[in-house]
């Protein structure tokens, strides 16, 4: 091609400017090309040129993947893989292919000991500390690919690989398959714990791939993964005998086989979660709990199709478990809970939980409160055929009751309530959300003995509750120390004061939001009678709290550190006696939707500032925007909302 051109000067390639760059332009558009031109000190083309197009790869392309296999598996270092993972999609995908007992180790790297390898761990020992001792990622949305879970795989594999991965949602367009899982698989072998959630590309071959590659997985959770069968959970309970913990929540395709062989050969099993499974029944449950060895500690069930005879094998096998969560199971009659529990067999529960389940009525319940004697925490929710007699039958029967919730129970009212606090002596925490049936009842404090063990009571949501039933609480239960009586709109000072005279525990954290009919004097009684245990106190819409309070608050709550007055009546002159106040551990306060503080309030803020980790001035429209940027660069250590 030299002859075509003319040129002085030695026989090289042209590093100078263009040839013909219109011409050049499009041509490089069309295609790779190679042009010959010298270079010399005046380069100047006097007649045509030749170009020649090629289009071929560069040769280490041309290799077949048989023969990069044969380097890669040569490449012994951790920097080594990860580099060579980096030059094109090809070679990442043929690198995260690759087992640990695909690479080739020479003498030569054993007798040099410390490695780059070693090196690379070193580098990252507190990110293994803080991740209890193994490498712990998590992908969610568009960054959950398939490219990111190999590089993962062969970036971690020097150091044993992962040991927690979490999947949270796929890309949209190229999402997670079972090629990434595969990946996973291969690089990361010592993978303890593994949770999907909903990946729906994902079936039965990628989980088959992480049972034959991670033997030592602890930790499953499959949530919404509709392409996942029997087929991937029969293999993972065949080569995953360490298995403790399995989730199997909303996969449509996952049965009574998958479960059945999780019971047969995973004998370490101590948690389990079965929710929305429309193929799970009575089988599942009885292959899971019949084995003489069974070590299940933790179970829940929701929305199963299963009926009274798991519930029967449950109460019989079940003398493992300690916490028990039931929702939702519409084919369970009021005999299935009643074998439960008179099969004598739930003797180490501590926790049970039962949500929507039609079969849980008062004969049940007694028979559960009789036959799960060493119970501690009872939550009952939506059961709207348990009425008084069943609580206090369960109260008399459950002796060593400490923790009752009830949730939209309808059918129990406020003397089934106070005649169940009255019999557990050992109860220190009831809790009553949206209970419809508990209403303002004629004084009979008087006729009950008072709960001396109750420290905590939260009644929210009520809205029959009122400040009668109130003075009564009060007097059965004097030493509470968490009183919560959030959105009870029908509760006033007449009935609050009795209740915080008559606790002589000392308060330390009280919560009134929403309480519409809360005046200061409630809040100077509080900070008058518990001020040197007051911890938190949540004002939030008490609309009649006004700057009297937060005076009261300044001179009496030395431990205060949490104080929400949002919409409260305050002003600045109340921030002004609060900022002076003798409270020195104030670290979170809430203003939001106070709008009658303004930018007079800036150096009382900036004083509380000193202390605060969190602020929060949202909707205080008074103040203008140019003083609370001054607070944030004042207050680089707090937290604030605006």
């Amino acid at each position: 091609m030299s002859t075509l051109v003319n040129y002085s000067g030695d026989n090289e390639f042209y590093s100078g400017g263009s040839l013909c760059s219109a011409d050049l332009g499009l041509m490089l558009a069309l295609g790779h090309a190679d042009i010959y031109c010298p270079v010399s000190k005046r380069a100047r083309i006097s007649g045509p040129f030749v170009v020649e197009e090629r289009t071929k790869n560069p040769s280490i392309e041309v290799l077949p993947n048989e023969c990069l296999f044969e380097i890669f598996r040569r490449l012994e270092g951790g920097r080594e893989r990860s580099a060579a993972a980096c030059v094109s999609k090809r070679w990442l995908m043929l690198l995260s292919n690759m087992r640990s007992s695909d690479i080739r180790h020479t003498n030569l790297s054993a007798a040099n000991g410390a490695s780059d390898d070693t090196k690379m761990a070193s580098a990252d020992e507190d990110l293994e500390v803080e991740c209890d001792g193994y490498l712990t990622r998590c992908l969610e949305g568009k960054k959950a690919t398939d490219i990111r879970l190999s590089a993962m795989a062969v970036g971690t594999s020097s150091r044993g690989g992962l040991g927690k991965l979490s999947v949270r949602g796929s890309n949209p367009v190229r999402g997670i398959t079972n090629v990434g899982l595969s990946a996973i698989a291969h690089g990361c072998p010592s993978l303890r714990v593994l949770s999907l959630w909903d990946v729906q590309d994902v079936g039965d071959e990628g989980l088959m791939e992480i049972a034959r590659g991670c033997h030592s997985l602890e930790k499953l959770d499959l949530t919404k993964c509709p392409s996942i069968s029997n087929k991937g959970l029969v293999a993972i309970a065949e080569n995953c005998p360490s298995l403790t913990s399995l989730t199997i929540e909303s996969c449509k395709n996952i049965g009574n086989e998958g479960l059945q062989a999780i019971g047969r050969c995973c004998t370490k099993l101590e948690s389990l979660t079965i929710k929305d499974c429309p193929l799970v029944g009575d089988q599942a449950v009885v292959s899971l709990l019949s084995s003489g060895n069974t070590r299940l500690k933790k179970v829940k069930l929701h929305s199963l199709n299963i009926t009274d005879f798991s519930l029967a094998v449950i109460g019989h096998y079940g003398k493992a478990i300690i916490d028990l969560n039931l929702c939702k199971l519409g084919h369970v009659s009021p005999r299935g809970f009643w074998v439960m529990g008179a099969a004598q067999g739930l003797q180490s529960l501590a926790s049970l939980t039962v949500t929507s389940c039609i079969g849980l009525t008062n004969p049940s319940l007694e028979a559960v409160g009789k036959g799960c004697t060493n119970i501690k925490s009872m939550c009952l929710r939506e059961c709207e055929r348990v009425t008084d007699s069943g609580l206090v039958a369960f109260a008399q029967a459950a002796g060593s009751l400490e923790y009752l919730l009830l949730e939209e129970c309808d059918k129990i009212t406020q003397t089934g309530i106070l005649n169940a606090v009255s019999i557990c002596s050992k109860l220190k925490s009831l809790s009553l959300v949206k209970c419809s049936g508990v209403r303002d009842l004629p004084p009979q404090a008087s006729l009950l003995s008072p709960c001396d063990s109750l420290r905590s009571l939260s009644i929210r949501s009520c809205a029959g509750f009122g400040s009668r039933s109130l003075a009564m609480v009060g007097k059965l239960c004097p030493q509470l120390h968490h009183l919560d009586l959030s959105g009870l709109t029908r509760i006033t000072d007449a009935g609050l004061l009795p209740l915080l005279e008559s606790s002589k525990a000392g308060l330390v954290k009280v919560n009134l939001t929403h309480c519409l009919n809360v005046t200061d004097e409630v809040v100077l009684s509080l900070a008058r009678l518990h001020g040197e245990t007051l911890e938190l106190l949540n004002l939030d819409g008490c609309r009649r709290v006004t700057d009297a309070s937060l005076v009261a608050i300044a001179d009496n709550c030395l431990l205060l550190n949490d104080l929400d007055v949002s919409k409260c009546s305050i002003t600045d002159s109340g921030l002004a006696a609060l900022s002076q106040g003798v409270q020195l551990n104030l670290q979170v306060l809430s203003l939001s939707g106070c709008s009658m503080v303004t930018n007079k309030s800036f150096s009382s803020l900036r004083t509380l500032g000193e202390s605060l980790i969190g602020l929060n001035l949202q909707h205080c429209n008074a103040i203008g925007s140019s003083r609370i940027e001054a607070l944030v660069e004042d207050l680089w250590r707090c937290d604030i909302l605006s």
